[in-house]
């Protein structure tokens, strides 16, 4: 196994990531029967999610001679290596799903990335890249599993303690694993009395059910409408990290992920897509037993299709 990220290389990456992504606000929220509850606003990131932390940090240390990038992903990793390519002057190819959303596979090509849809699930499209790195000669950037990748998202976490020096939670939704790989490593080793914990949906269980039985668990079919939580498995490197890091996970299902979405563009004027809303949705169900005090919620991403969003309320 890779080793486990410290605070020393999380640190570290946020000298190289500030070059790129934006340092997002911590914001209050307006309209919630929790008081003192803040969300990390990542949906207003570059490229509409997070991702750009890890991907361009990845990205940023390839040698020169590298001469292009693979990576596959249902949609926000995708954009995030087309742009950290394009900023080095590196071709890239993406791998993506079939049923991925149409906005962020023109995005991605919007980007200069060539895009391949590759297959139904998170398995078939790494594979898919993989291949396509050999083949070409290129690197191929993982989505999560990989330290670099996993510091780079954790830069989210640092500025988290940084702006909100007393939080006493971290609320951070899990795909494979990555961001909350990284934020709770920079959380806890930073603030180690802060809680850290996780979200899944109720249809794509994965470090759910591989923390609770000792070892990592496929979903073999996942069904939620969070795209960007969909990955069928989490990885050894990742596991490892919320073993050591995260307080606890909950299961939200996708009716309580969607209401959370309306109330976060209806109420708090704030564009999140349903992976970003997994969040609030935590809070909103009441699943969590908060600490008193701030709490943040980690807005992963916002390149939602806003009008499915509202539709599904009927």
């Amino acid at each position: 196994m890779r080793p486990i990220v410290t605070l020393r290389d999380i640190k570290a990456a946020h000298g190289i990531v500030s070059k790129a992504a934006i340092r997002t606000p911590v914001l209050p929220l307006k309209s919630t029967d929790r008081p003192e509850t803040f969300v990390k606003c990542e949906n207003l990131q570059r490229t509409g999610a997070f991702k750009i932390r890890g991907a361009y940090h990845k990205i940023a240390r390839l040698p020169r001679s590298c001469r292009g990038v693979t990576a596959s992903s249902s949609g926000n990793h995708a954009q995030a290596v087309a742009l950290a390519a394009r900023m080095r002057g590196m071709a890239a190819v993406v791998a993506m799903l079939d049923q991925s959303v149409p906005h962020k596979v023109e995005g991605t090509r919007a980007l200069g990335a060539e895009v391949i849809l590759a297959g139904r699930t998170s398995v078939v499209i790494r594979e898919r890249a993989e291949r396509e790195a050999a083949e070409r000669g290129y690197v191929y950037v993982p989505p999560f599993n990989d330290p670099e990748i996993i510091a780079g998202q954790g830069t989210a976490g640092l500025e988290i303690v940084q702006d909100l020096p007393d939080v006493k939670a971290v609320v951070v939704q899990i795909g494979g694993g990555g961001l909350i790989s990284g934020i709770a490593a920079a959380v806890k080793l930073s603030r180690p009395r802060v809680r850290v914990y996780g979200v899944e949906p109720e249809g794509a269980p994965k470090m759910y059910r591989s923390v609770r039985e000792g070892r990592l668990v496929t979903i073999e079919e996942p069904s939620t409408v969070a795209d960007g939580l969909k990955p069928v498995c989490a990885s050894e490197l990742t596991l490892e990290h919320v073993r050591r890091y995260v307080d606890g996970i909950v299961l939200v299902s996708d009716e309580e992920i969607l209401e959370a979405a309306r109330h976060m563009i209806l109420r708090e004027k704030l564009v999140v897509e349903p992976s970003g809303a997994a969040t609030v949705a935590a809070v909103r169900s009441g699943k969590l037993r908060l600490p008193r005090g701030p709490v943040v919620c980690v807005l992963s991403g916002g390149n939602a299709d806003v009008g499915a969003i509202l539709a599904s309320g009927g």
